[in-house]
C-alpha cells in the first residue's frame, strides 16, 4: 500500500479544524484501487473511515483461457525448480531451451483459443476483449522468443542470424497469403500492397520469390527496366540461407534487423548498436518509435522490460535467473529481482478464489520472504467451505505453520460447535493441539499436557501428526519403564515408516544416543544400519536456510556424535551377533 503526497483539497468544518484530503493507491496483479486519506491539521480526530474506489480490476485472471495459462504454466515453473544446480551447463541449457518452448507452446494455444472465441461469439464486447488478449499474447510470445534466442538458447554469431530469421518468420505469418492475393489480382503492380510484399520477401531471405514479384513490374514498364535489371542482379547475388521460410504485419524494427543481417554474420554484441542507427535513419528526426519497437530493442539490449502483464514478466524472469542472466539486476531493497517479480506474481493469483492454490508453489520457492507472505496471505483466505479449510489446513501442517495450524483449526472448531458437528469440533481441537505440541517439544525437549496426549485412543488415527504424538509419547514412557528394546523398536519404526515428520528426525536420532552408548546391545546389526541410512538421508536433503551459523555448529557436532555411537554400536552388535551364532 502507497500513499502519494498531492493535496486534493483543504475544507473548513465548523469547529473542527481544517482537513487536508491525501489520495493513496494499491496496485498488483489482481487490481488497482484508489483511496483518499483525511489528516486533521488540528483539532481531535473525526471517526470514520476513508473511501476505497476500485479504479481497474484484472480482467485477465478472470478469463477461463487465460485461467489455463495460469495453471499449465505453474506445472512448468516447477518442473524449471527442481533442475539441479550441479548439472552440467550443456546439459542444462538444451532443457532451459526445451522450458522455454514450453511456455510459448502454452500462450499459442490460449492465444488460437481466444481467437476462435472472437470469430465465434456474437457479443461485441466480448469478442473486443478476446482481440486485445490475442493482441497482448501475440506481443508477448513475440518478446519471449526473441529472448529465447538471444539469451537462453544464446548461439553463436552465424547461427545467431539463422536464429533470429527464423524468429521473423514465425512471427510475420502473413507474407503469403499477401503475395497470393497480390499475384491472383488483375493487376498485381498497382496493388496497395504490392511494395510490401516484395520488401517483406526481401527482409526475410526470399530473393527468388521477390525477384518473381518485381518482373511484372519490370515487364509493363520497359522505360525502368534498366533499373529494375540492377535491382534483379542485386538480389541475385545477395547472400541466401537455407532456413525455412514460413511467413505477421510487423514492427518497423523488426524489418530494420533483417534488412541489416541478411548483408553481414553480425554478433549479438554488434546488435544494440546497428538497431539503434537503423531506427535513426528509418524513422527520421520528427517521428517517434512504436512502443513494441522500443519494448524489442530493450530486450536486445537485455535491459529491464517493464510491461503490466504479471505473468510474463514473473517466469520470464524466473527463467532467466535460472540461466544465470540476472546477477547483476539487483534491487536497492529486499530480495533479488527474480524473487521480488515471483511474489508479486504470487500474491495477485492469491486474490482468485481457485487459482491462490498455485501460488503456494511460487511462494515455496522464494526462499527469502516466501514463507512470509505465505503466511500472510492463507490468514486472508476466505474459508468458505470446509473442503476449502481442510486444503488450506494441509498447506501450513505441510509447511509446520504452527500458528496458522491453530488459528484455523480454531475456526473450524467454532464452525462445527454451531452447527452441532461435535465429532467434527473436537477433531479441529485436537488437531490444533498437535501442532502445538510438536512446536512445544521442538522448544522445549519436553511435552506439555501429557493427560492429552495419553488418553488420545482412536483420535490418535485422526492425522498424521497425531498419530506421531501417541507414538513418540509411547516411546518416552517405554524408554522411562526401561523397556529400551521396545522403546528402540518403536523409535526406529517412527523414522522408516514415515511417521514422524523429517524436520524430527534429528531430534529422534538424538533420543537414540542414550540407547546407543548403553552397556548393553540394545540396537541390532540391521537396526544400527537403518539408524545410519536415516542419519545418512537427513544429511543429504535441502539444508534449512533459516538456520543460523550457530545452529548449524550444533547440527554439526550432533552428527558427528551420531556417528561415532553409531559406529561403536555396531561393532558391538556385530561381535554380540556373532558370539550368539558361534
Amino acid at each position: 500500500m502507497e500513499e502519494v503526497d498531492v493535496e486534493l483539497s483543504i475544507t473548513l468544518i465548523p469547529g473542527a479544524g481544517f482537513h487536508q484530503k491525501h489520495l493513496g493507491f494499491e496496485w498488483g496483479p489482481g487490481d488497482l484501487s484508489v483511496y483518499e486519506t483525511n489528516y486533521k491539521l488540528q483539532g481531535p480526530r473525526s471517526a470514520g473511515s476513508p473511501f476505497v474506489h476500485i479504479v481497474r480490476r484484472d480482467e485477465d485472471i478472470c478469463s477461463p483461457i487465460l485461467r489455463k495459462l495460469f495453471n499449465e504454466s505453474h506445472l512448468i515453473f516447477v518442473g524449471l525448480q527442481k533442475i539441479k544446480e550441479d548439472m552440467p551447463s550443456k546439459n542444462k541449457k538444451s532443457q532451459f531451451v526445451s522450458i522455454s518452448k514450453n511456455y510459448r507452446s502454452v500462450i499459442r494455444a490460449c492465444m488460437e483459443e481466444l481467437q476462435q472465441n472472437a470469430v465465434s461469439t456474437q457479443n461485441g464486447s466480448l469478442a473486443s476483449q478476446y482481440g486485445d488478449q490475442v493482441s497482448i499474447l501475440l506481443a508477448i510470445e513475440l518478446i519471449w522468443n526473441l529472448c529465447e534466442v538471444l539469451f537462453i538458447d544464446a548461439a553463436p554469431a552465424g547461427s545467431l542470424l539463422l536464429q533470429l530469421l527464423d524468429w521473423v518468420r514465425l512471427h510475420k505469418s502473413d507474407v503469403d497469403a499477401k503475395a497470393r492475393e497480390v499475384l491472383q489480382s488483375d493487376s498485381p503492380t498497382q496493388h496497395q500492397s504490392y511494395w510490401d510484399v516484395v520488401i517483406s520477401l526481401v527482409l526475410q531471405g526470399r530473393m527468388d520469390e521477390a525477384r518473381q514479384v518485381l518482373s511484372k513490374q519490370a515487364s509493363l514498364r520497359a522505360e525502368s527496366s534498366s533499373v529494375f535489371r540492377r535491382m534483379d542482379g542485386l538480389l541475385q547475388t545477395m547472400p541466401i540461407f537455407n532456413v525455412r521460410a514460413s511467413g505477421h504485419a510487423f514492427p518497423k524494427l523488426v524489418k530494420n534487423v533483417y534488412k541489416l543481417q541478411l548483408s553481414s554474420s553480425i554478433c549479438h554484441t554488434d546488435l544494440v548498436f546497428v538497431l539503434q542507427s537503423s531506427m535513426n535513419m528509418f524513422l527520421g528526426p520528427r517521428a517517434s518509435p512504436e512502443p513494441l519497437d522500443i519494448i524489442l530493442l530493450s530486450a536486445f539490449e537485455f535491459d529491464l522490460i517493464a510491461l503490466n502483464n504479471w505473468w510474463f514478466v514473473a517466469h520470464l524472469t524466473d527463467l532467466l535467473d535460472h540461466c544465470k542472466l540476472l546477477q547483476s539486476h539487483n534491487l536497492h531493497f529486499g530480495s533479488n529481482l527474480r524473487e521480488f517479480l515471483v511474489l508479486e506474481y504470487a500474491s495477485g493469483l492469491f486474490t482468485h478464489h481457485s487459482l491462490w492454490q498455485l501460488a503456494v508453489d511460487y511462494f515455496d520457492h522464494c526462499p527469502e520472504f516466501g514463507r512470509v507472505y505465505l503466511e500472510l496471505q492463507v490468514e486472508r483466505v476466505p474459508l468458505d467451505t470446509e473442503r476449502k479449510a481442510i486444503k488450506v489446513l494441509r498447506i501450513c501442517e505441510d509447511r509446520q505453520m504452527s500458528e496458522q495450524v491453530r488459528s484455523i483449526c480454531k475456526i473450524m472448531t467454532k464452525r462445527a460447535l454451531r452447527n452441532n458437528r461435535l465429532g467434527s469440533a473436537l477433531s479441529c481441537s485436537i488437531r490444533a493441539k498437535d501442532a502445538a505440541f510438536l512446536q512445544d517439544y521442538s522448544n522445549k525437549g519436553s511435552f506439555t499436557d501429557l493427560d492429552l496426549l495419553d488418553n488420545l485412543g482412536p483420535a490418535m488415527l485422526l492425522s498424521d501428526r497425531l498419530t506421531f504424538l501417541g507414538k513418540y509419547r509411547e516411546f518416552h514412557r517405554l524408554y522411562g519403564e526401561k523397556r529400551f528394546s521396545e522403546a528402540a523398536r518403536l523409535l526406529l519404526s517412527l523414522m522408516t515408516a514415515k511417521i514422524a515428520p523429517r524436520s524430527l528426525w534429528m531430534t529422534l536420532l538424538t533420543d537414540a544416543l542414550p540407547l546407543l552408548e548403553q552397556k548393553v546391545v540394545i540396537f541390532s546389526v540391521d537396526q544400527t544400519y537403518e539408524l545410519m541410512s536415516c542419519l545418512e538421508e537427513l544429511n543429504s536433503g535441502t539444508k534449512d536456510s533459516n538456520l543460523t551459523d550457530q545452529d548449524e555448529d550444533i547440527e554439526s557436532t550432533k552428527t558427528e556424535l551420531l556417528r561415532l555411537a553409531l559406529a561403536r554400536n555396531l561393532t558391538m552388535a556385530i561381535v554380540k551377533e556373532g558370539t550368539i551364532e558361534t
